[in-house]
C-alpha cells in the first residue's frame, strides 16, 4: 500500500507540473516563490478578452477572470457593484490574513481612446492595465498566509481610465472604494503601468515618502536598484489619490517612462515577465518580512 500511494503522489505531481508548470511544493512548510513567466499568462489571459473599457462584456468578463482565480486560491471576495453615468461599475477585493490591513490595488479596466495617438481607436492595455493586475494575481497564488503580517486586501479597481473623455473623472472605483472604508489601512500600495521591458520606476510625487522609502530600499536588497530609482521624476493622479486624501499613507509603484501610453502600440510584446517579477517580488517580501 506504501508504494502504491507513493506512485500516486508521482503521478499526481507531474499531472499538476503539466498542466500548471508548477510543481507542488516538497514541503508542507514552504511556498512557491512570485513567477514572473506566470504572472506574464495573466496578461495575455486578459489581452485575449480584447480591448476591456468599463461596462464593456470583454470588461466585465476580465472581472469574473479575477474573481475566479482569487476564489482558486483561497481569499475571500467581495465585489462592490454602482452606476457611474449611466455605466455600470463593479470592484473586486480579495482578502486573506488577519491584523491591520494593507491594500495592494491596480486598475482593470482600458482606456476607450487612444487619444496619444488614435482617438477614434481604443487601447488593449497590456501594460496600462493588465500588468498590475497580473502582479495582484500571481500574489493570489504565491503569498503565505503564515508569513504574512497584516490583513492584505488585493482590491482591483474598475473605472480607472477614461478620464476626460465625454465628462469622466478618473480614479472612479478607487475613490469610491476609499470613500467607503470602514477600516483605515496602514497602507496602501497601487501598481500601475509596471510591466514595460524597459522598467524604470521612479519616486512618485503624490505617494507617502517613508513607505516608498521602504519599498525602494528592498528593491535595492533584492538587487532591482536599476528598476527602481530612488529619485522623483513624475507626479500622478492615479489609484493611490483617494486614499492618500483621506491620510492613508499610500504609494503609487508605476513607471509612466512608457511611450506607448494611451496608445495603440500598449501590446502584450512590450511587456516583460521578468518586470512583472521584479515588482512581485519586492511586494511579497514587503508582506511576508523576508528575503
Amino acid at each position: 500500500m506504501r508504494k502504491r500511494t507513493d506512485w500516486l503522489l508521482v503521478l499526481v505531481t507531474v499531472a499538476i507540473f503539466l498542466l500548471t508548470g508548477h510543481c507542488p511544493s516538497p514541503t508542507a512548510g514552504s511556498a512557491p516563490l512570485f513567477d514572473g513567466a506566470a504572472a506574464y499568462r495573466h496578461v495575455q489571459a486578459q489581452c485575449a478578452l480584447g480591448f476591456r473599457p468599463t461596462g464593456s462584456p470583454a470588461g466585465w468578463a476580465t472581472g469574473d477572470y479575477i474573481i475566479s482565480h482569487l476564489e482558486q486560491h483561497g481569499w475571500a471576495v467581495e465585489t462592490q457593484v454602482f452606476t457611474y453615468r449611466d455605466t455600470p461599475v463593479r470592484n473586486i477585493i480579495g482578502r486573506l490574513g488577519e491584523g491591520p490591513v494593507v491594500i495592494l490595488g491596480a486598475h482593470y479596466d482600458t482606456r476607450r481612446s487612444a487619444d496619444q495617438e488614435d482617438s477614434d481607436a481604443p487601447v488593449l492595455g497590456a501594460n496600462d492595465g493588465a500588468s498590475g493586475v497580473a502582479v495582484l494575481l500571481e500574489l493570489a497564488r504565491t503569498l503565505d498566509p503564515r508569513r504574512l503580517r497584516h490583513q492584505v486586501w488585493l482590491a482591483f479597481f474598475d473605472a480607472e481610465d477614461n478620464g476626460g473623455l465625454d465628462g469622466w473623472e478618473w480614479c472612479v472605483g478607487s475613490s469610491y472604494m476609499a470613500a467607503r472604508l470602514h477600516v483605515f489601512p496602514v497602507a496602501v500600495i497601487v501598481v500601475d503601468m509596471v510591466g514595460d521591458a524597459d522598467q524604470q520606476i521612479h519616486f512618485e510625487g503624490n505617494s507617502d515618502p517613508a513607505l516608498q522609502m521602504q519599498l525602494w530600499q528592498i528593491a535595492a536588497d533584492l538587487g532591482y536598484a536599476d528598476s527602481f530609482i530612488p529619485t522623483y521624476r513624475w507626479t500622478m493622479l492615479d489609484d493611490h489619490v483617494p486614499f492618500a486624501q483621506r491620510s492613508i499613507p499610500a504609494v503609487d509603484i508605476i513607471d509612466f517612462d512608457y511611450p506607448y501610453w494611451h496608445t495603440t502600440q500598449d501590446t502584450l510584446d512590450k511587456v516583460s515577465g521578468a518586470s512583472l517579477e521584479r515588482v512581485g517580488r519586492v511586494l511579497e517580501v514587503f508582506l511576508e518580512g523576508g528575503p
